[in-house]
């Protein structure tokens, strides 16, 4: 059952969240426009609207109708946005069911400001990567990615407001996968774009820092998306000490195994370099009416409660759903 408590305090972070002053010099893109990131709100900073899993080789937007996706998206917007949200991250990459013309109807039809990526999605042993992606070197990707910021993606004229990549787990990072974050590393040099990866444990996303920081880009340009798999949380200290953004995104899918990483990272006091999110959503345009379409309510209507039992405050909730998403993904003009 809904809260009116929390309705209330995600109301009241969303007017301050408002009402702070910062530079108009710096914004944020969405499907529909940038705008001050002052006004970027409550955010969900790793979500799903459509995702098609059938490979780079088969994907198409006419394997999903808009009009049929809409219907079935739709109201989870329009559930969580009772909760004060303003602007949620769509993380489905390129070659993966990207569709920026939808997320502009759902944008438009919802309120909720949806936010779109460029980059290239590496993992599961490169499935969802096109043929060029191999025989490319990073200059050439990045100047594809470089492209869709300053002229939009395919045509579309939507703009990226982040870089969305992901590598496999090794020991030691596939070609094809350093490459990507080279790419990506070039990208951000000329757009400020931050860098998303989905990762895993700190092993490998150490690994894509280093790259970072060789090319001389900063560690805090890094999101090291699906930190939730690390197990040991000595390792959550060491990134935020560097000023890597330590992302707990699959809130959707059950709330137990975030509570002592929470915990944790407010009692060592690097709740300030830490991200939240769902990764819920997941329309699947091969299942019979998209599949089993998950909420993205889980922070609200569970996390928060059991945070609070803890000793979490609303200023801690503020922080990790307002303050950080707008610190992580500004851009400047």
């Amino acid at each position: 059952m809904r809260s009116r408590c929390l309705f209330s305090l995600f109301s009241i972070l969303l007017v301050v969240s408002c009402t702070q002053t910062k530079s108009h010099d710096s914004y944020f893109n969405t499907v529909t426009g940038s705008f001050p990131i002052d006004s970027m709100g409550l955010t969900l900073i790793h979500e799903h609207m459509l995702v098609d899993f059938i490979g780079a080789d088969s994907v198409s937007n006419e394997r999903w109708n808009r009009d049929s996706v809409v219907a079935k998206v739709l109201p989870y917007l329009l559930e969580v946005k009772q909760y004060g949200v303003k602007t949620i991250f769509d993380c489905t990459p390129s070659y993966l069911a990207k569709d920026p013309l939808l997320l502009r109807e759902l944008t438009e039809k919802s309120g909720i400001r949806i936010v779109t990526n460029t980059g290239y999605y590496g993992a599961v042993g490169g499935k969802y990567l096109p043929p060029h992606a191999f025989s490319e070197t990073a200059e050439e990707l990045a100047e594809r990615w470089v492209d869709e910021f300053e002229n939009g993606i395919e045509g579309t004229g939507v703009k990226p407001g982040f870089i969305k990549i992901s590598v496999n787990e090794a020991d030691t990072l596939r070609a094809v996968d350093a490459k990507l974050v080279r790419a990506a590393a070039l990208t951000h040099q000329r757009t400020g774009l931050q860098i998303a990866s989905h990762t895993g444990t700190w092993a490998t996303a150490r690994q894509e820092v280093e790259i970072l920081e060789k090319m001389g880009v900063k560690p805090s340009a890094f999101v090291w998306v699906h930190a939730q798999a690390e197990a040991d949380f000595e390792n959550y200290q060491k990134a935020a000490e560097m000023g890597v953004w330590i992302s707990l995104d699959g809130i959707g899918w059950g709330v137990e195994e975030y509570m002592d990483r929470l915990v944790y990272g407010k009692e060592k006091g690097i709740l300030p370099q830490l991200l939240i999110s769902h990764d819920a959503g997941w329309y699947d345009p091969s299942k019979a009416g998209g599949g089993d379409f998950q909420p993205f309510t889980n922070i609200f209507e569970k996390l928060i409660p059991a945070l609070k039992t803890k000793g979490f405050s609303d200023s801690d909730f503020k922080l990790l759903l307002v303050e950080n998403p707008r610190r992580a993904f500004e851009l400047v003009r």
